[in-house]
């Protein structure tokens, strides 16, 4: 409101004055109106609740690069969960892959139509390049500049996070649609474009995941282009003395002894980043502190693993965290964080993703002892809500 009568005051001054200094006032509160909105939607539930919406997050948040796991109490992981983290399943990077192979028969009947296929490109930007991705469900997302739009010939929407006039599209394309199987209309329709208007190709990661104990077929179908398998890595850290915030399950706005989920996830970060809370040079280094109320445990263990980490994978690990945070000897919670692709066409489903300052979508569970969570799911303002 007060930025609101502000604005008010000085348009009528400007109107009567007209002096240089009010002109430049009104546009730094132009510009502020304009600033840059991040979002931050947090849920408490039980993992045996009915209604508990977990597994949905989880599954819906396709593209994941990094999980970390921070687990305080311990010196070392329980073998279960340290076997979970190092167990990941690999994933392809094919190189200079052109897109007109996603519609190869062999490829839709394989790896679209019989399981959950991943798909992303690989080190493109998706503020300036053509990226792309192959969602599980079967959709095939291109986010192009406005050139490659128009040459495509392909029905599209204007980006939801590009200025006027547009100058990215987004083209969906529904490999599941009965139009789209091989030797359909809508199929002839894209293979058209993609190998004779404009043959788009990219380095692109791909990964499976099948029911039962079925081989993903991936690297049959292909053989003929050059690609190569990689595991996720995996890197453990101990940590001594660490102060952690005191957390309270059923105070998850931190109106009473509890922190509050904004600060914990700025610690949580400055933990992962390796920010020390011990300065000894006499706060020029770091003055960033532990939020208070606090408490020091002895040892900590935080684990991160990068890749193209799939959710199937993720949902396993969340069935080994609830069997692992029951042990006593761990502290009464622990947190994963799982981060997305900061260049990814989709966040969450299907939304729009955009990158504008960072390309943040994450979120960060915190299990605590009696099953209780927090989930804390946060975008940047090129982003659609959480779901």
């Amino acid at each position: 409101m007060f930025l609101d009568d502000l604005m008010r005051e000085l348009h009528v001054q400007l109107q009567h004055a007209g002096h240089t200094c009010l002109k430049i006032l009104f546009k730094m509160f132009k510009q502020l109106e304009k600033t840059p909105r991040t979002v931050l939607a947090c849920e408490r539930s039980h993992l045996d609740h009915e209604k508990a919406r977990l597994g949905t997050h989880v599954e819906q948040h396709f593209f994941n690069h990094k999980v970390s796991l921070l687990v305080p109490g311990c010196d070392r992981l329980p073998a279960e969960l340290d076997s979970a983290l190092n167990s990941m399943r690999s994933f392809l990077l094919v190189r200079n892959l052109p897109l007109s192979q996603l519609l190869d028969k062999e490829f839709l009947e394989k790896a679209v139509y019989k399981g959950s296929t991943y798909g992303l490109s690989y080190q493109t930007r998706i503020d300036e390049d053509n990226c792309f991705a192959l969602l599980p469900n079967g959709k095939l997302v291109l986010s192009v500049d406005k050139d490659t739009y128009e040459t495509l010939g392909l029905e599209g929407k204007p980006s939801q996070y590009q200025r006027r006039p547009a100058g990215r599209y987004v083209v969906s394309v529904d490999l599941k649609d009965r139009t789209m199987s091989p030797g359909g209309k809508g199929h002839q329709r894209v293979l058209k474009a993609l190998t004779e208007h404009n043959p788009l190709s990219c380095d692109l990661l791909l990964s499976q995941h099948l029911p039962g104990d079925e081989s993903p077929a991936l690297q049959s179908l292909l053989s003929n282009h050059k690609l190569s398998e990689h595991r996720p890595r995996v890197s453990t850290h101990v940590m001594t003395s660490l102060p952690c915030p005191t957390l309270v399950t059923s105070d998850l706005q931190g109106e009473q002894q509890s922190c509050d989920p904004q600060s914990f996830l700025e610690w949580l970060g400055a933990v992962d980043a390796g920010v020390t809370f011990e300065d000894e040079s006499g706060g020029y280094l770091s003055t960033y502190e532990c939020p208070q109320p606090q408490t020091v445990v002895d040892s900590a263990v935080r684990c991160s693993v990068t890749g193209l980490l799939l959710p199937e994978d993720i949902y396993h690990l969340l069935d080994i965290l609830r069997r692992s945070v029951l042990e006593p000897k761990l502290a009464p919670w622990l947190a994963l964080t799982v981060h997305g692709f900061q260049d990814s066409p989709v966040s969450w489903g299907t939304a729009e993703h955009g990158f504008l300052s960072g390309g943040e979508n994450f979120y960060t569970l915190v299990l605590f002892q009696n099953l209780d969570y927090w989930i804390c799911m946060a975008t940047g303002s090129h982003d659609a809500c959480p779901p």
